[in-house]
């Protein structure tokens, strides 16, 4: 491992800079933080092909993350997921092109894993020894057992509807768990009432570094491309942290010069149970209304308000994107048919990219040609009743 190139934090709302090297968590104006690097010391330092010598983890991109000693990285092996083809579905929906990067396969069985290595990774760093959260479940699940790896303390809320499995992930890892009644946004206020005396809060975006896992998404998928990128990434957006952080990871790519200046449309799917996003960006609007009564199979995406609004719809305009809403009965069809012509068990916030590839598809703003990624956010072995047998 080499030193990062972090120098520190930026308001992406009102500029304000903010010192890396003490626990932040968002800008006094009330928006996240995001995580700036020296790019042209990395340019001049770094190149691709020393990258590709490295250890397929997330952490080959070490210069680009934000952890300055080795010794603090908390780690289960996590990243370089497969970037798989899925040529016989995407024939059948009229996009031959199609390639599904895999998230089930990392610890804890989604991308969450991604954020909760590099965030336990930096809080541990920074002298933190208690964090706390609310979840929709894989994220609390994540972040409880990388915790535990690192020998901190962990206080997870989540809904009590959450996937049975997440909860039981808590406690394996001996977590902290409280159940709520209701949604995540409950989850959040019970948490909020635990911050102080010790406790740090790493809810969504409300600290900087969780982004900075999730980006290695948007790293490996140029990486695995030949250091290009694809014309769509469809992401299955509730707080949205990975399309945010895809999109910071190609804006970090382009200025170290490793990508051309191509920037694939970002696709932020949403459940039309719950479709803030959706609404905003039909609206031409820069931030999004809490949506009302939300519900979804999809429960990952069960976001009714999510903090980072403002920064996925400046990635949705900036790339010429779009927001797609899906019904829950089609994505859980998507899955099964799916799963029979490409054998893999995709969790219903994936199968909800698929359903959303068809319909984009078969309106045209899909081309038959066009090269297409579709994030599978975590494996649907975490999902028993999506499917009946």
């Amino acid at each position: 491992m080499t030193a990062s190139y972090l120098t520190d934090l930026e308001c992406p709302r009102c500029g304000t800079r903010y010192d890396a090297d003490r626990p932040q968590n968002l800008c006094a104006c009330g928006s996240p933080l995001l995580v700036r690097y020296d790019l042209a010391a990395a340019r001049a330092a770094l190149d691709p092909a020393a990258i590709a010598t490295r250890a397929a983890d997330l952490w080959r991109y070490s210069e680009l993350l934000p952890v300055r000693d080795a010794a603090h990285i908390t780690t289960l092996g996590e990243g370089w997921t497969p970037l798989l083809p899925a040529a016989r579905y995407g024939a059948r929906i009229g996009v031959p092109r199609l390639l599904v990067k895999d998230e089930g396969l990392v610890p804890t069985g989604s991308f969450k894993a991604r954020g909760a290595a590099v965030g336990v990774s930096r809080a541990s760093e920074l002298g933190v020894r208690h964090v706390a959260m609310p979840t929709n479940g894989n994220a609390g699940a994540a972040w409880a057992v990388y915790a535990a790896r690192a020998g901190l303390r962990a206080t997870i809320a989540m809904p009590k509807a959450a996937p049975a499995i997440t909860r039981k992930e808590c406690a394996v890892a001996g977590a902290e768990l409280h159940l709520v009644d209701g949604l995540i946004g409950d989850a959040g206020r019970l948490v909020a009432g635990l911050i102080g005396d010790g406790v740090f809060d790493v809810s969504t975006l409300k600290e900087p570094y969780r982004l900075e896992g999730k980006k290695t998404m948007g790293y490996e998928i140029a990486e695995q491309l030949g250091w290009r990128v694809p014309d769509v990434i469809l992401y299955p957006t509730g707080g949205g942290v990975g399309l945010i952080g895809i999109h910071k990871a190609l804006a970090e790519l382009r200025e170290l010069g490793w990508i051309g200046d191509k920037q694939p449309r970002l696709v932020a799917v949403q459940s039309s149970g719950c479709a803030p996003i959706v609404a905003a960006f039909a609206a031409g609007a820069r931030r999004a209304e809490p949506w009302p009564d939300a519900h979804t199979v999809a429960f990952g995406i069960t976001v009714p308000a999510p903090l980072g609004d403002e920064l996925i719809l400046d990635a949705l305009y900036a790339t010429g994107g779009t927001a797609i809403s899906v019904d829950d009965t089609d994505l859980l069809a998507d899955l099964r048919v799916f799963g029979a012509d490409e054998g893999l068990w995709l969790c219903p916030e994936g199968a909800a990219c698929l359903t959303a590839a068809r319909t984009l598809r078969a309106a045209g703003w899909l081309g038959e040609h066009e090269e297409v990624v579709v994030l599978n956010t975590g494996t649907g072995l975490k999902y028993p009743d999506s499917v009946d047998a």
